[in-house]
């Protein structure tokens, strides 16, 4: 039973849509001012994040749950189920949708669908998303991608810091400009690709779309899903979960003075995305602070923070 939590050291992803939040708000080391994604946690060979203290040391993620299921309850996942992000959207993201399980198995040789869900940590004002779409059947839809009526297609939302979107596969999506965002999402790197403003790359070219699949994924109508948080207190702690699905189940923890808690679950992944504080635990004291990321393993037992913390935790 290990009772020191696991630190994990994120990797970063340059994208066309990038920026330097990142690095301004979370103080990381990123590649350049177009750093779009921060893999946090994350055992996809896409981007594999490492282990940066304890006897674990060096060891990417996909080797631990390899070799060391038990620290995970012995989850039944031929992968780590979750990968957790950070995206700086300097730009607006492309218009996107992801597939389900079922598809992507046929289709991406046997990659996970991609169901996610964003919290809102910063946006600028005015800031809005793209969020589902306006067409009433799968032919419509062609129609009005095939005509190009983006503006009458796609369904647009304002959004604020501190929401929360639940984004399951099938949803037409794009964050866009000015919006720092945490995800949370299945360990999956499948994108479809439905329009992306006619931007080119450095090279002069535009990125692929990849319009009939997205077609063929796209939930038709859209389905909106109506918000049911739930949100309790633990000693100076307000526990508010967003979502529990088949995937994953994720909460906000905001902490003013001391908690403590029991890790009950196969294991618990943390974010801190505000404050500074401590994590106690089996006679070890941890300090946490802004931009770290965690995780708490199986059997993990009885912990508490104590500080002004404001923390995203995710589980399966």
């Amino acid at each position: 039973m290990l009772k020191e939590p696991l630190f994990i050291e994120p990797v970063f992803k340059e994208r066309i849509w990038g920026g330097k939040a990142l690095a301004e708000v979370f103080h990381y080391d990123i590649p350049s001012e177009r750093t779009g994604e921060c893999w946090a946690v994350s055992g996809h060979s896409n981007g594999q994040t490492v282990v940066k203290n304890g006897e674990y040391k060096g060891l990417t993620l996909s080797e631990l749950w390899e070799n060391h299921r038990d620290l995970f309850g012995n989850h039944s996942s031929d992968t780590f189920p979750l990968l957790i992000k950070i995206l700086d959207a300097n730009a607006d993201l492309s218009v996107q949708v992801h597939p389900d399980d079922e598809y992507g198995r046929k289709y991406e040789s046997g990659e996970l669908g991609k169901t996610e869900c964003w919290y809102i940590i910063d946006c600028k004002e005015d800031a809005e998303m793209i969020f589902g779409h306006h067409a009433s059947s799968k032919e419509e839809l062609r129609a009005m991608i095939d005509r190009g009526e983006w503006d009458q297609l796609l369904r647009r939302v304002k959004i604020q810091p501190g929401d929360f979107f639940y984004v399951p596969s099938g949803t037409i999506h794009a964050l866009g400009e000015g919006t720092l965002v945490l995800e949370t999402q299945q360990t999956s790197d499948t994108t479809y690709r439905v329009y992306d403003y006619d931007r080119v790359d450095q090279e002069g070219n535009k990125r692929e779309l990849h319009l009939e699949k997205a077609i063929d994924v796209t939930t038709v109508p859209h389905v909106d899903r109506e918000p049911t948080y739930h949100v309790k207190t633990v000693e100076s702690a307000e526990i508010t979960t967003f979502v529990e699905c088949e995937y994953f189940t994720v909460q906000k923890w905001s902490i003013d003075g001391k908690a403590s808690f029991e890790q009950n679950e196969t294991f618990q992944i943390i974010s801190v995305i505000n404050g500074e504080g401590e994590l106690s635990a089996g006679g070890q004291t941890f300090t946490v602070q802004k931009g770290d990321h965690f995780i708490l393993p199986y059997e993990f037992g009885t912990f508490s923070f104590q500080g002004k913390l404001h923390m995203i935790v995710s589980y399966v």
